[in-house]
C-alpha cells in the first residue's frame, strides 16, 4: 500500500474511533478562542487553518480510547495541546521567515511579524486559561513544563544556527524539547485521565516522546527533499536559517575534509542555490538513508511502549502512527 494511500486508510479509522471528540474538542478550542474585536478574530481564525492533521489531540484522545474511555476533560486538553501546538506554528513561521503554511499564507506574511508574535502568545495564555479551568495543579504544571521545554528548545536551536559542528546529541536535545515533548504529554494526559497506572501512564509518554522525535527527524527530510506543492508550506527554510538537521550533521561526518570546507563555505553562505549545490554530497553518502534509519529506529522503540495496552482499535491506531511518522511524504 501507498504512503498516501496508508495515510488515508489511517486517518479513516481515526474519524471513524474519535470523530465525536475530535469534534467536541474542536468545539471547546473555538469557544475559547472568541473575542469581541474583528481583527483578533479573522487573525486566529486565519491561524486555526494550519491544525493540519491535528497530531496532538489525535494521540490523547486515541490513547484515551485505548486505556479504556475518552471523557469531557479529555476533550478540554485535547484543545489545549492543539492550542499550544498552532502558538509554537505561528512564531515559528515568524522564526523561519516562511511564507506558506497548509498552503495558505502564513500570519507574517499576510498581516506583520508583531502580529504573529501576538497571536502565538495570545493562543499560549489561553491555552493555560483553558487548562486552569479543570481545577488539577498537576495537570497545570504538566503544561507548564512542556511549554517551558518547548520554548528552551527553540531558544537551542537559535542559539546553535550557524554552528556547522553542531553533533547528533545536541540535535537530539533540541528536538526533543521543541517537538517531542508536547507529544509525549499528549500520550501520556490520555492515559493519567484514565485513572491507569504509574507504568502505563509512564509507557505512553515514551511512547509520545520517541513517536514525535520519528516525525521531527522526517519533517528535517521533507524540508531538504519534499515538493512544496505537496505539504503545502515553505521548504528549505533550515537552509537559509543556517539550521544543521540531522542529514546534514551526517553529511558533514562523511564527507573528507577538502570537501567538508567547501560544504562549509556553502552552508555559510545560503541562497536560493545552496539545495542544488548539497545535492550531489547528498547523493553520494548516506546521509539521506541514514536519517531514515534513525526515524525508523526512534517509530519502532515507540511501538514497543504500547506492549502494556490491551488490544482495541486504539492501540491499533497508535501502533500505524509509528509506521505514519516515518513514510509520509508531508
Amino acid at each position: 500500500m501507498s504512503s498516501d494511500l496508508a495515510g488515508r486508510d489511517l486517518l479513516a479509522r481515526v474519524e471513524e474511533l474519535i470523530s465525536d471528540d475530535l469534534v467536541q474538542a474542536d468545539a471547546c478550542f473555538r469557544t475559547e478562542l472568541q473575542s469581541w474585536h474583528p481583527y483578533v478574530t479573522d487573525v486566529l481564525q486565519h491561524a486555526t487553518q494550519y491544525r493540519g492533521k491535528r497530531l496532538r489531540p489525535i494521540l490523547l484522545l486515541t490513547a484515551a480510547s485505548a486505556c479504556g474511555a475518552i471523557n469531557e476533560r479529555h476533550h478540554v486538553l485535547a484543545a489545549v495541546v492543539e492550542m499550544i501546538h498552532t502558538a509554537t506554528l505561528v512564531h515559528d513561521d515568524v522564526l523561519d521567515d516562511a511564507t506558506t503554511r497548509r498552503h495558505v499564507a502564513t500570519v507574517n506574511a499576510r498581516w506583520n511579524n508583531e502580529t504573529s508574535v501576538l497571536c502565538g502568545d495570545y493562543l499560549f495564555t489561553h491555552a493555560f486559561h483553558l487548562t486552569s479551568s479543570l481545577g488539577d495543579a498537576t495537570i497545570c504544571r504538566l503544561i507548564g513544563r512542556a511549554t517551558n521545554m518547548i520554548c528552551e528548545g527553540e531558544l537551542s536551536q537559535i542559539h546553535e544556527r550557524g554552528n556547522l559542528d553542531l553533533n547528533e546529541d545536541t540535535y537530539f536535545r533540541i528536538i526533543n524539547g521543541k517537538t517531542a515533548e508536547l507529544c509525549a504529554l499528549s500520550s501520556f494526559l490520555g492515559s493519567y485521565l484514565s485513572d491507569q497506572d504509574e507504568p502505563l501512564n509512564t509507557g505512553l509518554q515514551e511512547y509520545g516522546r520517541l513517536l514525535g522525535m520519528a516525525f521531527q527527524v522526517t519533517d528535517d527530510l521533507i524540508d531538504i527533499l519534499g515538493d512544496e506543492n505537496q505539504t503545502g508550506k515553505s521548504l528549505g527554510t533550515d537552509f537559509k536559517k543556517q539550521k544543521l538537521t540531522l542529514p546534514i550533521i551526517r553529511l558533514m561526518s562523511q564527507v573528507e575534509p577538502p570537501e567538508r570546507g567547501l560544504l562549509r563555505e556553502i552552508l555559510g553562505r545560503p541562497n536560493e542555490h545552496t539545495w542544488s549545490e548539497i545535492q550531489p554530497f547528498l547523493d553520494r553518502t548516506d546521509a539521506v538513508e541514514y536519517a531514515q534509519q534513525r526515524a525508523s529506529r526512534f517509530a519502532a522503540d515507540a511501538r514497543k511502549q504500547l506492549s502494556g495496552l490491551p488490544n482495541s482499535a486504539g492501540k491499533t491506531i497508535l501502533e500505524d502512527l509509528t509506521e505514519f511518522a516515518c513514510r509520509r511524504a508531508s
